[in-house]
């Protein structure tokens, strides 16, 4: 075949991303109508506390602290559990970049999982010691959800790095002054 005559190679089709689509929206929690980092945010929260009662069931039991009770208890962060936050900040890098990559927007708001990650950093950052009660709960919920919105300096220069960096970036540093202003709240037993 001459050089004129050649059938010009047809592009594949770009494969949708299924797997990094799920986790970016944290199971579909960001395709929820109205609000989907709100939605997002609550699903890190959900985590945490489900990780903080497997946490304290795993440490105590009824039969031998019957006087516990999970709501109330300051609990050690395990390990696990600041191995699971880091594991979701990584996932959540690349998972992010593929989804925003193939929907060819920059940060696609149904990606959320930029919102759990740094409702795992508000929570876990200060990793010692958590007084779960729902008023601490509740406090790095809102936190988070106001610093995210604000983007104070220097989180809206992070959301300029590229990709799922720029993604995930934000939402951290949202994390780290939420987690400051909690564990100052805590400290003079605000809640």
């Amino acid at each position: 075949m001459s050089p004129a005559t050649e059938v010009p190679e047809i592009p594949a089709k770009r494969r949708k991303p299924h797997i990094s689509n799920l986790l970016a929206t944290w199971l579909g929690l960001g395709n929820l109508p109205k609000a989907p980092g709100t939605w997002g945010s609550l699903g890190g929260t959900a985590l945490t506390v489900l990780m903080a009662w497997l946490n304290f069931r795993y440490h105590f039991t009824i039969e031998s602290h019957p006087g516990k009770n999970f709501w109330v208890a300051g609990l050690r962060t395990t390990y696990a559990e600041l191995a699971v936050a880091l594991l979701i900040s990584i996932i959540g890098v690349i998972v992010a970049a593929r989804a925003a990559g193939y929907a060819q927007i920059e940060d696609p708001p149904w990606v959320v999982i930029d919102e759990v990650s740094g409702q795992l950093i508000t929570y876990y950052l200060f990793f010692w010691v958590l007084p779960l009660n729902w008023k601490s709960w509740l406090l790095g919920f809102i936190l988070f959800r106001i610093f995210d919105i604000w983007k104070p300096f220097p989180a809206r220069q992070l959301e300029r790095l590229p990709g799922g960096w720029g993604i995930m970036a934000d939402d951290w540093m949202a994390g780290i002054y939420a987690a400051i202003v909690l564990r100052v709240a805590l400290h003079f037993r605000v809640l």
